[in-house]
């Protein structure tokens, strides 16, 4: 990782678990990041005595004090017109203000997705911001847009979701030239949607995308592509679908080593033998969302994520930053504006 300096706003009340598990993360990652700085915005009392137990280094770390925080079945429109002092808008301020480079919240992800549209605005030349976030696939990562933010997309927007994809996936990966391809029920041309079909064409003749082709739902796992572009809903479904499959998965095997006296015996060695397997499914270890196509750089994490969790969240977001994504993908498109419908 680079050591460029960055420094990140977090919402601290975030989360199933706000700041007693945020805090540690935080702490952490100064430890592990060189020219990681933090801006932490929440409640004053549990972050002054978690600051202080963690022994956080004063000379990294900055407090922005609030009174409200947005639950997890808050509105997002009511968002916007009341909670002035909540925790994720005030993060996202920061941001909009040029205290921060980035933001990250594990929070509602429909206020945050439209406080930040709201108060950062987006790159020019997008429609709709869209939330990418990595599935593993074949030892490597498979990145999957968009994730639930617009769950019915038109097909120039499915488009910029391309873009975005590509030029953020080579700067987090250094990918030279990422293969995107297009989430759909079949293999041939003239399967999909009519909306589907739009789009496929419109990738086809793109000279600046690496388009491999129509991606089934099977074909995700087997490294087929770098960037899958969906609509919200579809990708919502294909992320969640995944999380509980690797759980179910890794319950089974629980049970199955438990499952007779020659298994226990043997439970050792093969927890050994599985638990790289058991790493690569772990939601955990793939923690962090970036919201792509907005004027600043905003990161969702899972709102159960534990402490290993947070910290992989965090340094996605350092990573962004570091890499300026949102001027990258600026540019990008601004390149591409041809190939737009």
């Amino acid at each position: 990782m680079s050591t460029t300096s960055v420094r990140l706003a977090i919402d601290v009340m975030g989360g199933d678990f706000g700041p007693r598990c945020i805090i540690p993360a935080v702490a952490r990652c100064l430890e592990q990041i060189p020219g990681f700085n933090v801006v932490l915005v929440g409640s004053p009392e549990p972050m002054a005595s978690l600051s202080r137990e963690y022994r956080l280094p004063d000379e990294r770390v900055s407090f922005v004090h609030t009174s409200e925080t947005i639950l997890p079945d808050d509105l997002p429109a009511s968002v916007l017109r009341g909670k002035r002092d909540a925790s994720m808008r005030v993060a996202i301020e920061q941001v909009r203000d040029g205290v921060a480079d980035g933001c990250l919240s594990a929070g509602n992800t429909g206020a945050l997705m439209v406080l930040a549209k709201t108060l950062l605005g987006t790159v020019e030349g997008i429609q709709r911001p869209a939330i990418m976030a990595a599935l593993p696939v074949a030892g490597k990562f498979c990145h999957v847009l968009d994730l639930g933010a617009n769950v019915d997309c038109s097909a120039r927007q499915l488009f910029e979701f391309a873009v975005m994809g590509s030029e953020a996936v080579a700067e987090l990966t250094d990918i030279e030239r990422p293969r995107v391809g297009l989430l759909n029920i079949g293999s041939e041309i003239n399967k999909g949607s009519l909306r589907v079909r739009e789009v496929s064409e419109l990738l086809r003749d793109s000279r600046s995308l690496n388009y491999v082709g129509h991606i089934e739902g099977h074909e995700l796992f087997q490294d087929r592509a770098d960037v899958v572009v969906c609509d919200g809903f579809v990708g919502n479904v294909v992320l969640k679908a995944s999380e509980g499959l690797a759980g179910y998965m890794q319950d089974e095997l629980r049970r199955a080593l438990t499952g007779s006296f020659a298994l226990r015996l043997m439970a050792p060695l093969l927890r050994r033998a599985l638990k790289p397997m058991g790493e690569r499914l772990d939601p955990n270890r793939h923690n962090g969302a970036v919201l792509l196509g907005l004027q600043g750089v905003v990161v969702k994490s899972h709102g159960n994520a534990d402490q290993q969790a947070l910290e992989v969240a965090i340094g996605q977001a350092v990573r962004a930053c570091q890499s300026q994504m949102p001027q990258r993908i600026a540019a990008r498109l601004a390149r591409c504006r041809g190939e737009l419908l």
